[in-house]
């Protein structure tokens, strides 16, 4: 079964965080950030990856800190979930439509983290939620997951369109890279030996 919990802990955030790469989409998520909450339902959905997620953070300055712990949390949980990776496709791409927008990404679960982040928002907020915090939650889930990750938006006028359909892109890439390869069986998908 490949699954992981990780507690995370520090003087800004408490988080814990479960995850089954083998499940159907299934979420309980409560971080306190109303729409974030939303963007990591439609992660584990378009995934397939489960997710619970709880976190207490440092509300009273701003989210900042909760959005980037929860990603520094579900990236070591992916890791761990992940194990040595033999026997996984690794690659992922999608390109994903969601009204006026349109995201691509593509990514490798390479433990080589490296974030190209191509997503500009026409506005600063989403409601409360400040936009420049979606590329925060992506580079800790790259860094600590081990994910090259190159999101890109090809267009887009509304700024929750963009931030979800790069949510949604994201999981439908992961989706693919974390599947196993029934050619791969037993097999590490690189000339490397280890990833």
């Amino acid at each position: 079964m490949r699954t992981a919990e990780i507690t995370r802990k520090t003087a800004e955030t408490e988080i814990t965080v479960s995850i089954n790469l083998d499940g159907t989409g299934q979420y309980d998520v409560k971080t306190g950030v109303g729409f974030f909450d939303h963007m990591l339902d439609q992660l584990a959905r378009h995934a397939l990856i489960d997710i619970t997620l709880r976190a207490k953070g440092d509300m009273h300055i701003d989210d900042h800190h909760t959005v980037e712990d929860c990603g520094i949390a579900l990236g070591q949980a992916l890791a761990r979930a992940l194990g040595d990776k033999t026997g996984i496709s690794r690659y992922g791409h999608f390109v994903l439509a969601m009204d006026d927008t349109q995201i691509s990404c593509a990514l490798d679960l390479s433990a080589r983290p490296f974030l190209v982040w191509n997503v500009d928002f026409p506005t600063a907020k989403i409601g409360t939620f400040d936009t420049e915090l979606v590329r925060e939650f992506f580079q800790g889930l790259a860094t600590h997951g081990g994910i090259t990750l190159h999101v890109d938006r090809v267009h887009g006028v509304n700024s929750h369109h963009i931030a979800e359909a790069a949510f949604k892109s994201v999981a439908r890439a992961l989706r693919m890279a974390v599947e196993p390869d029934p050619r791969m069986a037993g097999q590490l998908p690189s000339t490397k030996g280890a990833l």
